[in-house]
């Protein structure tokens, strides 16, 4: 099932499910708890992320090809920061590019999302995925030089500004995704592809991401997990590409969908 929530003609929040031949019908219940299907069409008015998350937990450099972009060596272990519920964005809605503490490298990452469903500790790696609600897109959007130059190796600076978590267009539910790790995976700025991988080439599998991020940590139903970034990056290109005010930036994900920002100025 596809799982859209979105505000009504009256400004209620609500949620829908979008059938294949593009149909939306109104969903009851709640998204944690269970939704029941129906066949009353569904009042659209503005697409929002699929979920507020409590937090989104991230890995950074879990693709083999990506490190090598680098010139890094890839992890023995995950690595995890951390971005706030203030960065989620909504499908649509623009990136802001920092001008208050002002970034001038505010690069884009596509990466697959988890949401987590319920809760989760010490969760092993055979048992993971009975723990996920299904799968989204994401921008972790990210200002290199708050994150490398100026934050003195810490990186969550640069990537917590407001609007540096776009999110959607959807969920789309575990069971039509059985295989999350081997999913294409784009990149399209103003009409160039600029990232075109797949999740195969991920060094921590979505299953041993979830058992190492719960390990001692309670993971709370709702919370988002960022996968990681496949090469092609910004940052790493010669000369470097860096989000413009006017550009428009697009994640594809196989078997979810496209979730596509504008860019503009703070």
């Amino acid at each position: 099932m596809k799982i859209q929530r979105h505000l009504d003609s009256q400004g209620l929040t609500g949620l829908a499910e979008i059938h294949p031949d593009g149909r939306a019908t109104q969903l009851e219940g709640d998204l944690l708890t269970g939704v029941r299907s129906t066949d009353r069409p569904a009042d659209i008015a503005k697409i929002l992320a699929p979920i507020e998350p409590g937090v989104v937990l991230c890995s950074g450099m879990n693709y083999r090809k990506h490190a090598e972009e680098l010139g890094a060596k890839p992890p023995e272990r995950p690595v995890l920061f951390i971005k706030t519920a203030s960065c989620v964005q909504n499908p649509g809605d623009p990136i802001l590019i920092p001008t208050h503490l002002a970034s001038h490298e505010v690069d884009y990452e596509c990466e697959l999302a988890i949401v987590i469903g319920r809760t989760a500790k010490n969760v092993s790696k055979e048992n993971a995925l009975d723990y996920v609600l299904g799968y989204t897109c994401a921008n972790d959007v990210s200002a290199r030089d708050w994150q490398i130059k100026l934050s003195s190796g810490q990186w969550c600076r640069g990537k917590i500004f407001d609007t540096f978590c776009p999110l959607g267009p959807w969920i789309v539910t575990k069971d039509e995704i059985p295989n999350p790790d081997a999913l294409r995976i784009r990149t399209i700025l103003n009409g160039a592809t600029m990232q075109d991988s797949t999740t195969a080439d991920m060094i921590f599998s979505v299953s041993e991401l979830i058992a190492f991020f719960s390990a001692s940590t309670t993971i709370l139903p709702g919370t988002v997990i960022l996968t990681g970034t496949p090469s092609g990056v910004g940052m790493a290109r010669k000369p470097p590409v860096w989000l413009q005010a006017g550009d428009s930036v697009t994640i594809e994900i196989e078997k979810i969908g496209s979730l596509t920002n504008p860019v503009a100025l703070e």
